[in-house]
C-alpha cells in the first residue's frame, strides 16, 4: 500500500487495538489478509504506525479516546465488517422507497423509463430477449433500422454479463427486469466502492459504508442511473483501482486485468474513460512510492502494458466488430478542436457539491459531482491533516484539477469523451472525479479522532462560508434557494456527529445510527429531488398484445417484407414487438443510411432515421408491405383492410417490392440526391426507372404566414415546408388537426388521404410565429402502379432466408445489377451460382452487386467484420493470461 515517502507516519493502517478479533474470529480472517506476505506486510507497518510522529504531542499529553470500530466490536448493533452490507443495503432501499413513492410498477403504474431508456434500451433489451429464447442469430438482425449488424448493436447497449439473465424473465416484465437491474446495481455500486477503500486502507472500519452510499448515490447516479449499460463500469471501476494498486504494491495482475477487461466488454465507452485515468493513476502511484530500484520501475511498467493490453484483447471478440461499424456512423468523423475555451469557473464547479441541485442531462457542460456536502469538511480536514503526507496530498489534488479542468475546457471535454463531443449527458467521466474525492476524504475520516477539535471547527466554518458565497455569487438557475439552507443543515449534523465522536459523551453505537441516519436521509433525499422521473408504464404497454396478435399472424413468412407501425411510441417499435421494420434511433445508426432518408424526405438525424414523411413510393422501395394504424383507414384504395385487434388496425399496403431486384449497371449513377427538395428527389428515380412522376405537384396560398390549399384530386397527400425556421407546423384539414414537431429536419409531412375539394391549413406554432411557405402533392396511383411494374420485372425471389443467410434466385434479360434495400455492410458477402462476388454500394447506400444475364442463385451470408480477428485475440488473450498467471505463481512458491 501507500507509504510516507516525506516521513511522516501515514498511517494506512488502523490502530493495533483495532485489529482485536471477535471472540469467534481470528485476527487474519478478519483483516482478510490472503498470504503470509500480506501478514508481514502488515506487522511492519504496524510497527511503524506504534511509533509516535515527532510533531505529535508527547503520549502523555495527548487525550485517549476510544475507536468507534473497537466500540462496535465490544457489542452492539453491528460489526465493522458490516459496512459492506450498509453500502449496498442502504442504496438499494432508498431506491425502492422512492419507486414506491413514484408509484413505479408493481406499486403503481408508472414506469422508469427515462430518455434512452425509454427510446433505445427498452426496445434492444426486447429484440435480445427475443433472440435468446427463439434461437436467433445475434450477428444481425432486421427488426432494426432495415437491418443492422446486432453484434456492434449489443457491443455498445447489451453487453453486460448480467443481461443475460433475461432470457428467464417473461416477456410482459421487461421494463422491470431493466428497473431493478439499475437498483441492484446501484447497490453493487457501493458495496464495491466500500470494498475498495477497506482494502485499500487496510481497515476494517464500518465507515467505509457511508461513503459507499455517497458513491451508489452520488450526483453522477442521479443524472445517469437510468443509463444501465454504462452501470457495469460504474461498479467495476473501484475494482479496477484496487487491482492497480495491487499491480504496482505486490506485482499481482489478476484482479486488474480481469476487472478492466469485464468494463470494456460491458461498456467500451465509458471503459475509455476509465483506462485513460488508468494511464494517469499508474503515474500517481509510481510518484507516491517509496524510492526503489530503476529495475521495479520497469517491472511496473512493462507489467501495466501487458496486462492492459491483455484487458482490452479479452474484450476483442465484442469490441472489435463494434469498432468496425462505429466507422460507419456519424460519429466515426474525427474533428479535432482548433480553439480552446472554459465552460465556467471552478468556484461553479465547486458549488455543484452542493445537494438537491438539478442535475444536468442536456447540452449545458455542467458536471453532476454532488457526495454529500459532507465533502466540504472532509477535504480541508484532508489538507490539514500531518498524518498524510504532502506527496500524496499534493498527487491526489493535482488529479482533482485535472479533473476540473476537464470538465471546463473544451479541448479536454474532447478527449476524455473519446475524441468526440458528447450529444447532452456532459461530463460522463466524473464518476472518476466522484470516487477520487471520496477516496481523500474518507482518509481524513480515517484520522478524525487525532484532527484537533479546532481544525473540524475552522472547516466548518470553512464550509459554510463557501456555501454562502455560492449562494451569492452562483446564478445557475438549477440552484434553487432551498438548496443553500439544507446544505448548512446537513454541515451542521456533521459537525454536531463529530463532537459528539470525538467527546465520547455519547454511546458510539448511538453515535453509528445517528451517522448513518444523516448520510441516508441526505442521500435520499437528494436522490429523491434530483432524480427518478418517470413515464405511464400503461401507456407504453397498452398495444403490445393488440401488435402481438397481428404480427403473429404475417410471420414466419416464406417471403421477406417490413411492417411498420405507423402510430408509434418510439423508432425502435420493430425491436420492441420484434418484427422487421425500417426506423431506428441508436448510437450505431448508419451515417450514410440516414443521409440518404435526408435526402428522401423521411425524418432523420445525426443517429436516428425514421419511416415518417415516407411515401407508397419509398414504402414500395424499401419493402414496407404491412402497416400498423391505430384507427381506421378508409377509401384509401393504396390500403387493404388485413386485420384488427383492439383498437390497432392491420393494413396491406400495395405495391410492394422485394427485397431485391434486378436493375440496369448505371441505376443509381444518374440519381440526383442532392436536389433541394425531396419531392424531385423521388420523381427523379421516376424519371429513371421510366415511369411518371409519382408525386404530383400543385400549388396553395400562403396569406398573413398561414399556409391553405384545396385538394384537386382524391388521394394521399403531402406537403413540403420550405421556410427551414419553421419547426412546429399545424396543419387543420377540418375533419382532424394534427401538430407536427421538428419540421426543421425537412421532411415531408404525411397529411393521409384526402377527397377532392377537401381544405387544409397550415399555421405555425414556434414560439416566434414563421411564416409558411411550403408545396403540396398528391400521390399519383397510376404512375406508382407503373414505378412498381418497372422495377418488379426481375423480383430476386427468396427461397430461404434468416437472421444472416438469404438464398434465392433471378432471371435477367441482360447484364445489370441486383438493388437490395439492404444497408452496405462490409460483413455481407454474396455468390452467385457458387461463386463469391464483389459487393458494393448503391446510391452510396444500398447492397448491390453485379448479375450476369440468364437465370442464377444470389446467396448471402452475414458475419460482422472483425468478429474472427476479434474471437482469436480474444482466446490469445485468454491464454497468455492462463501462462502469465501460471508463472507468476510458479516464481511465488520458488520466493
Amino acid at each position: 500500500m501507500l507509504t510516507d515517502p516525506e516521513g511522516e507516519n501515514d498511517e494506512m493502517f488502523p490502530a493495533e487495538e483495532d485489529l482485536q478479533p471477535d471472540d469467534d474470529e481470528l485476527q487474519i480472517e478478519e483483516l482478510d489478509i490472503e498470504d503470509e506476505e500480506d501478514l508481514n506486510a502488515l506487522s511492519a507497518v504496524t510497527e511503524n504506525d506504534m511509533e509516535e510522529p515527532a510533531d505529535e504531542e508527547p503520549a502523555s499529553k495527548k487525550k485517549t479516546g476510544r475507536n468507534l470500530s473497537t466500540a462496535l466490536e465490544k457489542g452492539g448493533l453491528f460489526k465493522p465488517a458490516d459496512g459492506l452490507a450498509v453500502a449496498f443495503w442502504i442504496p438499494v432501499v432508498i431506491m425502492v422507497i422512492i419507486f414506491i413513492q413514484r408509484e413505479i410498477f408493481p406499486f403503481g403504474d408508472e414506469s422508469f423509463l427515462r430518455t434512452d431508456m425509454y427510446h433505445q434500451y427498452a426496445p434492444f433489451f426486447s429484440e435480445f430477449q427475443y433472440k435468446l429464447k427463439h434461437g436467433e442469430s445475434l450477428l444481425y438482425s432486421w427488426d432494426v433500422g432495415m437491418g443492422v449488424n446486432f453484434s456492434a448493436l449489443y457491443a455498445y447497449y447489451l453487453a453486460s454479463p448480467l443481461n443475460w439473465l433475461i432470457w428467464l424473465c417473461p416477456k410482459r416484465f421487461i421494463i422491470e427486469f431493466m428497473t431493478y437491474s439499475i437498483v441492484f446495481k446501484i447497490g453493487l455500486s457501493g458495496m464495491s466502492f466500500a470494498y475498495y477503500l477497506k482494502r485499500h486502507c487496510r481497515t476494517n472500519d464500518f465507515g467505509v459504508g457511508f461513503f459507499g452510499i455517497f458513491y451508489a448515490l452520488s450526483g453522477y447516479m442521479a443524472a445517469y442511473s437510468w443509463n444501465i449499460m454504462w452501470l457495469d463500469c460504474i461498479l467495476l471501476f473501484p475494482l479496477i483501482m484496487l487491482g492497480l494498486e495491487r499491480l504496482v504494491h505486490e506485482k499481482k495482475c489478476g484482479m486488474y486485468c480481469i476487472a478492466l477487461g469485464v468494463s470494456i466488454l460491458s461498456n467500451y465507452y465509458i471503459s475509455i474513460m476509465i483506462c485513460l485515468f488508468m494511464v494517469l493513476y499508474f503515474i500517481a502511484l509510481l510518484i507516491m512510492e517509496e524510492k526503489k530500484p530503476v529495475k521495479e520501475y520497469c517491472i511496473n511498467c512493462l507489467q501495466f502494458g501487458i496486462y492492459s493490453l491483455l484487458a482490452g484483447g479479452l474484450a476483442a471478440a465484442v469490441l472489435l466488430p463494434e469498432i468496425y461499424a462505429l466507422q460507419m456512423t456519424a460519429s466515426g468523423d474525427f474533428n479535432f478542436p482548433k480553439t480552446y475555451s472554459a465552460y465556467f469557473s471552478i468556484f461553479d464547479m465547486l458549488a455543484r457539491h452542493i445537494g438537491n441541485v438539478e442535475v444536468e442531462i442536456g447540452l449545458d457542460h455542467w458536471p453532476n459531482i454532488y457526495c454529500g456536502v459532507a465533502v466540504f469538511i472532509l477535504f480541508l480536514l484532508y489538507l490539514a491533516s500531518r498524518k498524510i503526507s504532502v506527496r500524496e496530498k499534493a498527487v491526489y489534488c493535482s488529479l482533482l484539477l485535472l479533473f476540473f479542468a476537464s470538465f471546463s475546457i473544451n479541448v479536454l471535454n474532447f478527449i476524455w469523451h473519446g475524441f468526440h463531443y458528447p450529444n447532452s449527458l456532459p461530463c460522463r467521466q466524473s464518476f472518476i472525479y466522484i470516487a477520487l474525492l471520496l477516496l481523500m476524504c474518507y482518509r481524513a475520516y480515517m484520522h478524525l479522532e487525532d484532527t484537533p477539535w479546532k481544525h473540524v471547527v475552522i472547516a466548518f466554518w470553512g464550509a459554510v462560508i463557501f456555501v454562502l458565497m455560492a449562494q451569492k455569487l452562483v446564478t445557475n438557475t438549477q440552484f434553487h434557494f432551498i438548496v443553500f439552507y439544507a446544505a448548512i443543515l446537513f454541515l451542521s449534523v456533521y459537525a454536531g456527529l463529530i463532537y459528539l465522536w470525538k467527546k465520547m459523551e455519547v454511546n458510539p453505537n448511538i453515535v453509528l445510527l445517528l451517522a448513518l441516519a444523516a448520510v441516508s436521509v441526505e442521500s435520499a433525499v437528494n436522490t429523491t429531488v434530483t432524480s427518478v422521473t418517470t413515464t405511464s408504464r400503461s401507456a407504453y404497454v397498452r398495444d403490445n398484445e393488440d401488435v402481438r396478435s397481428l404480427v403473429d399472424g404475417l410471420y414466419p413468412s416464406e417471403t421477406f417484407f417490413r411492417v411498420e407501425k405507423v402510430t408509434r411510441k418510439t423508432k425502435n417499435d420493430g425491436a420492441w414487438m420484434n418484427f422487421p421494420s425500417v426506423s431506428l434511433f441508436s448510437s450505431t445508426a448508419n451515417a450514410d443510411l440516414s443521409e440518404l432518408f435526408k435526402k428522401l424526405g423521411c425524418e432523420a438525424s445525426t443517429n436516428a432515421y425514421s419511416i415518417t414523411g415516407s411515401t407508397p413510393l419509398l414504402d414500395s422501395l424499401f419493402s414496407v408491405r404491412y402497416g400498423l394504424y391505430s384507427e381506421e383507414q378508409s377509401d384509401n384504395p393504396l390500403l387493404t383492410f388485413v386485420d384488427r385487434s383492439g383498437d390497432t388496425w392491420l393494413y396491406e399496403k400495395a405495391y410492394t417490392l422485394p427485397l431485391g431486384f434486378g436493375v440496369p449497371y448505371d441505376f443509381g449513377e444518374h440519381w440526383q440526391l442532392d436536389l433541394d427538395n425531396p419531392a424531385l428527389v423521388q420523381n427523379d428515380l421516376c424519371d429513371i426507372v421510366g415511369a411518371g412522376r409519382v408525386l404530383e405537384e400543385y400549388w396553395g396560398t400562403e396569406e398573413n404566414g398561414t399556409f391553405r390549399f384545396v385538394a384537386e384530386e382524391d388521394g394521399d397527400h403531402y406537403v413540403y415546408v420550405t421556410n427551414k425556421n419553421a419547426d412546429k407546423v399545424r396543419v387543420d384539414t377540418g375533419m382532424n388537426a394534427r401538430t407536427y414537431d421538428n419540421v426543421k429536419r425537412g421532411y415531408l409531412l404525411e397529411l393521409g388521404y384526402m377527397k377532392a375539394g377537401d381544405e387544409a391549413v397550415l399555421t405555425s406554432e414556434d414560439e416566434k410565429s414563421q411564416r409558411i411557405t411550403a408545396s403540396v402533392y398528391r400521390v399519383s396511383e397510376d404512375h406508382l402502379h407503373e414505378f412498381y411494374e418497372r422495377l418488379n420485372d426481375h423480383p430476386w425471389i427468396l427461397t430461404n432466408w434468416s437472421d444472416t443467410l438469404l438464398e434465392g434466385t433471378i432471371e435477367l434479360d441482360e447484364p445489370g445489377r441486383l438493388f437490395t434495400s439492404i444497408p452496405y455492410d462490409k460483413g455481407w458477402r454474396v455468390w452467385i451460382d457458387g461463386q463469391e462476388m464483389t459487393t458494393a454500394k448503391l446510391a452510396d447506400t444500398f447492397l448491390t452487386v453485379t448479375v450476369p444475364e440468364g437465370s442464377h442463385t444470389i446467396t448471402m451470408k452475414y458475419e460482422p467484420q472483425g468478429l474472427r480477428l476479434g474471437a482469436l485475440i480474444t482466446f490469445t488473450s485468454i491464454f497468455l493470461f492462463l501462462v502469465f498467471t501460471g508463472i507468476g505463481r510458479m516464481l511465488e512458491k520458488k520466493k
